[in-house]
């Protein structure tokens, strides 16, 4: 995985690197500063306390089939991390199932946008089919950075307030456009 940097608000610029073993300590400082709010939204509901064991298992376990990305800025000559983003292939081998996350006080700058954009291209690259995820029915924020993005937005199977985004892979123009791409016509 390439790490990639990009041009942010206020002269600085936005890193997205993949996660790894030795960023313990930054998963930490990005952990504790999240709102309860947002790590509600994060984990799909309360009482998730980041502890050594939830560490832990969001840290790569090395290579592998499953893909963490850590998005970074610099202040005041230290790398503080704002967003990371991950995805885990399900048993199918065709499909993984991915979540994002951006620090309170970095949201709407475009950073969750780039996390993603990373994601899609790194499963692709590596044969996925599709992505999928969850989200609450109320994330409004996430449902439309889905769908700009070409992800279906579709009723979870637990209830209406949750929602299932789910992106075909093999559709390179569903996210220029929001939505999947008609089949193509013929004149046959």
């Amino acid at each position: 995985m390439v790490t990639r940097s990009w041009p942010l608000l206020y002269a600085q610029s936005l890193t997205v690197r993949p996660l790894v073993r030795a960023d313990a300590d930054l998963l930490v400082r990005f952990g504790l500063g999240l709102s309860a709010a947002t790590r509600y939204q994060r984990f799909l509901g309360g009482g998730v306390r980041l502890n050594a064991d939830l560490l832990e298992r969001l840290l790569p376990a090395g290579p592998g089939p499953d893909v963490a990305l850590v998005a970074t800025v610099a202040l005041d000559g230290r790398e503080v991390p704002v967003g990371v983003a991950r995805y885990a292939p399900l048993p199918d081998g065709e499909t993984a199932e991915f979540a994002a996350t951006v620090a309170d006080a970095w949201q709407g700058q475009g950073i969750g946008r780039r996390l993603l954009e990373r994601l899609v291209a790194i499963a692709r690259e590596r044969g996925l089919l599709a992505l999928v995820g969850d989200t609450f029915a109320m994330n409004r924020p996430m449902l439309q950075l889905a769908h700009s993005l070409g992800f279906a937005i579709r009723p979870h199977r637990d209830g209406a307030t949750l929602k299932r985004l789910e992106r075909d892979l093999r559709d390179e123009f569903s996210g220029f456009v929001g939505r999947a791409s008609p089949a193509p016509v013929s004149d046959a």
